[in-house]
């Protein structure tokens, strides 16, 4: 039995500005709270599965060690919960730009973050892949 590593790499973090750029202005978006979720299927070859963009609001949290608390706890959430949707979308061999745009103007515990980090990605996977049984 293998065991999965639960790392967030540097290949699966999105960084490209030409890939976000294209993300926002074409991708499909939905509300998943505390989240706003847009993806867009990508063709880089050297890509992982899926590549994650995580954003907190300046506007909304003016001090920086807020934001990056709350970008550390969505981006863990996503870390320990990212295999389904990576094992999934590996098999139908689908690359993906994922971003996590934090919405509420308070700091929610990591529970309720890690609870819709897992809805949020089966609700990916559902789009991506809605004719299939997962």
């Amino acid at each position: 039995m293998t065991t999965q590593r639960n790392t967030f790499s540097k290949n699966e973090r999105l960084c490209s500005r030409k890939t976000i750029q294209q993300l926002f202005d074409e991708g499909t978006s939905f509300t998943r709270y505390p989240f706003r979720v847009t993806i867009l299927p990508i063709t880089d070859e050297e890509a992982a599965p899926v590549q994650v963009l995580v954003s907190v609001s300046k506007r909304k949290f003016k001090r920086a060690n807020k934001r990056n608390w709350i970008k550390r706890r969505i981006r863990e959430a996503y870390r320990l919960n990212k295999h389904e949707a990576i094992q999934v979308l590996s098999e139908k061999n689908i690359k993906l730009a994922v971003s996590f745009v934090y919405i509420p103007s308070e700091i929610l515990d990591y529970a309720i973050i890690e609870k819709n980090i897992k809805k949020a990605l089966k609700q990916v996977i559902s789009k991506i892949l809605p004719d299939d049984k997962h």
